[in-house]
């Protein structure tokens, strides 16, 4: 089996250098290009591709982030410390995780398609847009790949006793690039795009991921009045 080094270069600068520019370029986009800071909406030039396409792909991007979240950060000792032991974890994380990656991919792809093939809103594709849909693309299909090879298909792969060993490390500033040895390579190349897509986010409209409309709730409610005929 084909496995990347697991060599500091990779497992320890690439990850640092990714999310440093991830949050400098977030906090200088913010401050330069603040009226920038959207995701460029074209629901008023094509709707009916978008119509299915944009809930598959949020929804199910919602899913697979949870999951992530609880897969990466959170040790197999907690889980289990609550009665929920590897094989229900597995089973559980396996099963929802490609209902979730499945909608996401479909989603994507309309997305994607749409953007292709409506020539409105392909006018309105620039070169942001050119770097983050196939690095976005190429993320989401590496992880829905290697979940179908390893996990689903496969024999499965304890993904928590390596890769989330590594990633934990990184944010308590003790990186372990060797637990990245023995991962499947459609793991490593997952791992990679995803910080690779961490680097190119602030400069994307991705960055509307971080708007809430959290002023909504402090403004006075509006007043609307029937004009009186005659």
């Amino acid at each position: 089996m084909i496995h990347l080094a697991s060599q500091p270069l990779l497992w320890v600068a690439f990850p640092y250098i990714c999310l440093t520019v991830c949050v400098t370029g977030h906090i200088w986009r913010y401050r330069r290009d603040r009226f920038g800071w959207t995701c460029r909406t074209t629901q008023l030039l094509e709707h009916r591709w978008l119509r299915f396409g944009s809930p598959l792909f949020h929804l199910g991007a919602f899913a697979v982030v949870a999951g992530h979240v609880v897969g990466l950060a959170v040790p197999a000792s907690w889980t289990e410390a609550v009665g929920i032991g590897e094989h229900a974890y597995h089973v559980t994380a396996v099963g929802l995780g490609s209902v979730a990656g499945a909608a996401m991919v479909a989603g994507l792809t309309m997305l994607c398609a749409r953007r292709l093939f409506a020539p409105r809103v392909r006018r309105t594709t620039d070169r942001t847009d050119r770097i983050l849909f196939p690095v976005l693309f190429a993320t989401v299909l590496l992880g829905v790949s290697a979940t179908a090879v390893h996990n689903a298909a496969g024999g499965g792969y304890d993904y928590r006793a390596t890769i989330s060993v590594w990633f934990r490390g990184l944010f308590t500033l003790q990186p372990h690039p060797e637990a990245m040895a023995s991962a499947p390579l459609l793991f490593q190349l997952h791992i990679l795009s995803a910080f690779l897509l961490f680097a190119v986010w602030p400069f994307t409209r991705l960055v509307h991921v971080w708007s809430a409309p959290v002023g909504y709730l402090r403004r006075p409610a509006l007043v609307y009045r029937s004009r009186k005929s005659g």
